[in-house]
């Protein structure tokens, strides 16, 4: 036995603790795909999963991944460099055209994208800024290119979503360029950016913005595009970063921006060379839902909204606090961390799973239920959770209005 033994059965003491009393509330092991599974043969109606449009299982979508394996297996045993296909090139002509960029390069991983952006984008005459809420990949991304030796960049934070503290941090900054970095929808809290301001303020100060819209692919503006089309901005944001794994129904990551710039990260992103390639059933799933978004976009767009709308104001209506969400992604606030984990509990035994939300992942206070509502969700779906939550809501006193201090052990 080593000390990284003794370290490890020291710090998930209370993950040990959690399972022997059975509230141990991540890794459940699904038995099917989708919005609609099943965990140890209970049937499980998923709000914990991002696939916004419920295009993830689509006939069409399982058949194009299935031809792909039969013309070229399950992977190509090669990164990027050694291993194009053709459908990894037409994909990002297509995705270009689509998102409304010169150019397209495609990662293995969401993540993968981000990290490798910032790396090869920052050096040491940049200031990189972040958003007090960016989500680990930006920051990783950060703490990666700041222990570069000689390139480390200076490293800020501005307060969440506020213009102000990050005009200041610009006003103030050491370095002569600054990479902005954001999101377009934050996945832990549902609140849209500030995109409007963060762009006047950007080209003010000469700063470049790189903006992460992984939750906002799919589900805003009329085509689906995400928040620069709903806000018109899009010509004022040079770098954005997407996902295939939310509305794309797989796993990947989407580079958009000028050509010399994608060229800049496609040569130098370490995330993107030394990464095996995205397998091509991957690239064809989302290709087929890509086909799907260019007819039928606005219309799958709408109803998103429409059933975000009708969950949203039934949540408030009940007396659950939403914080500043404004999306379909509703931060369901409990507030405490056995309310939090034993409201997931009963709604988990009863065929209802939401990911409950706590500390570190959380501020202490701020625990919450998360509940990504889609597209592919039914009426019956929204209602048997909304009466699930009522009853839970009140049991554990999570209502507003209620009593909302600790439970008593």
């Amino acid at each position: 036995m080593s000390w990284i033994d003794d370290k490890a059965r020291s710090e998930l003491a209370i993950v040990r603790e959690n399972k022997e009393r059975q509230t141990y509330p991540y890794f459940r092991e699904f038995e099917s795909g989708g919005l609609h599974t099943s965990v140890g043969g209970k049937p499980i109606i998923n709000f914990s999963s991002n696939d916004y449009l419920g295009l993830t299982n689509h006939p069409k979508v399982k058949a194009a991944a299935n031809a792909a394996v039969e013309k070229y297996g399950c992977g190509l045993s090669s990164s990027r460099p050694q291993a194009t296909t053709t459908e990894h090139v037409e994909l990002e002509k297509r995705l270009a055209k689509w998102f409304g960029y010169e150019s397209c390069l495609l990662f293995t991983t969401g993540y993968q994208a981000m990290l490798g952006t910032i790396v090869a984008l920052a050096d040491k005459d940049t200031t990189l800024v972040l958003d007090s809420y960016s989500h680990a990949c930006i920051l990783d991304g950060t703490f990666l290119a700041a222990g570069i030796p000689g390139r480390a960049p200076e490293v800020r934070f501005f307060n969440h979503n506020s213009a102000k503290s990050l005009e200041r941090i610009l006003k103030t900054r050491e370095r002569k360029n600054a990479l902005v970095l954001i999101e377009g929808v934050y996945s832990l809290d549902g609140d849209k950016a500030n995109i409007k301001e963060f762009v006047e303020i950007c080209e003010r100060y000469d700063a470049v913005l790189v903006m992460d819209d992984a939750h906002g692919t799919g589900t805003l503006g009329t085509r689906g595009t995400g928040i620069l089309e709903e806000t018109g901005l899009k010509d004022r944001v040079p770098v954005l970063v997407s996902t295939f794994s939310k509305t794309f129904g797989g796993i990947g990551g989407i580079l958009l921006g000028r050509s010399d710039i994608v060229e800049l990260v496609k040569h130098n992103a370490r995330s993107f060379l030394f990464s095996a390639s995205l397998p091509v059933p991957v690239v064809a799933a989302a290709s087929t839902i890509l086909d799907m978004l260019e007819t039928d976009g606005p219309a799958m767009v709408t109803e998103l909204h429409q059933k975000a709308a009708y969950m949203r104001g039934k949540l408030k209506d009940i007396g659950f606090e939403l914080g500043a969400s404004n999306t379909h992604i509703m931060p369901v606030m409990c507030r405490e961390e056995r309310k939090t984990v034993f409201m997931h509990i009963g709604l988990f035994e009863s065929g209802v799973m939401m990911v409950p939300l706590i500390y570190p992942s959380v501020k202490h206070g701020e625990e919450r239920l998360r509940v990504n509502v889609t597209r592919g969700h039914t009426q019956e779906d929204m209602d048997t959770a909304l009466e699930l939550l009522k009853t839970y809501g009140e049991a554990f006193f999570v209502l507003s209005g209620e009593e909302i201090g600790p439970m008593e052990a």
